[in-house]
């Protein structure tokens, strides 16, 4: 079944399902094999150490799929933070048509992209971050609910409430983000005012995704009730897998006067590259989402695809249809 909403026409692919950019696992590896299953494929920029590193991760792309693909570039807090200037200009010179952005203080990014002609969906936790990302130029609107990997933001709607309250004041189209991994929650998003859904934890646990297999197992087995949220009283709010690291963060917020650099051996990015890579665990955080609750198996993303919009035909046509005699 081929669907058509703003979004499919906007971004030239057959499904409105997109995969979000995900640190170390938005590669060439995985964003050519959501391409070419349908969706929309997402490189996340600042996987790569450099902005040149950047350009031939794009290039290799090109080389896996003909279909489009997007880059992700997210704006972290930070003391010393990337050269994000570089890694953009790296983006518009390599030629990319889509890109996803996130983060505090679009406004340069999102202007520069659109100078070149650059599809930008911005990605936003609240009603009015998402105005306001429309206002300077954003073309399509990713909102993503509490339920949501990585950061929620601060306000802690879920997508229920987000998600029409959103599309009520939006004109841009609105991708649905958190909590999504089957048909039942594409339908639900088409219902809720959303044109398409955007994945995270759910294309982790896929054939392609570059991770260790057990850290794959680790989302299957796991359910909606294996999340952390970290970083709460640093208004830097994140949503982590329970593990032993986590755990042990989670133990020394309970001190009031804690502080970041505390934790931050704890917490550090590379080892939860680390875990990534080489499966344990416990070696370091682990971004995922309550969706876990909702992942059952390890499919391609081929299959994965497919596998939700036969779902989300059958629960149309079949199951609402039978609340709506004729």
């Amino acid at each position: 079944m081929k669907i058509q909403t703003r979004i499919t026409e906007l971004l030239g692919i057959r499904y409105p399902i997109i995969q979000g950019g995900m640190m170390w696992v938005g590669t060439a590896e995985m964003a050519s094999a959501v391409s070419n299953a349908g969706g929309l494929g997402t490189l996340t920029a600042l996987t790569q150490p450099t902005p040149e590193a950047l350009v031939k991760e794009i290039a290799r792309c090109r080389e896996m799929t003909d279909q489009p693909f997007a880059v992700n570039l997210t704006l972290l807090p930070a003391v010393n933070p990337p050269p994000y200037a570089e890694y953009r200009q790296a983006i518009i010179e390599s030629g990319i048509k889509i890109v996803e952005t996130a983060g505090n203080k679009p406004h340069e990014h999102i202007e520069a992209f659109k100078q070149h002609g650059i599809i930008v969906i911005h990605k936003c936790t609240s009603v009015r971050h998402a105005l306001s990302a429309q206002r300077i130029g954003a073309d399509i609107i990713s909102i993503d609910g509490f339920e949501c990997a990585g950061h929620p933001g601060e306000d802690d709607i879920p997508g229920l409430i987000l998600i029409p309250a959103a599309a009520d004041q939006l004109t841009v189209p609105i991708v649905a983000s958190g909590g999504f991994a089957d048909g039942r929650g594409l339908v639900a998003a088409l219902a809720l005012g959303a044109e398409g859904i955007n994945m995270g934890t759910r294309f982790c646990a896929t054939k392609e995704a570059p991770i260790h297999s057990n850290i794959k197992q680790f989302y299957v087995d796991n359910d909606e009730r294996a999340t952390h949220l970290l970083y709460r009283q640093f208004r830097n709010t994140t949503r982590v897998a329970k593990n032993a690291v986590s755990d042990l963060v989670v133990k020394m917020s309970e001190d009031p006067n804690l502080q970041f650099e505390q934790i931050r051996p704890y917490v550090s990015g590379l080892k939860g590259k680390l875990a990534l890579e080489n499966g344990d665990i416990d070696a370091g955080v682990l971004t995922a989402g309550q969706v876990m609750g909702l992942i059952h198996d390890i499919p391609t993303c081929q299959a994965l695809i497919e596998n939700i919009m036969q779902e989300a035909e059958q629960i149309v046509q079949q199951r609402l249809a039978q609340f709506f005699p004729r």
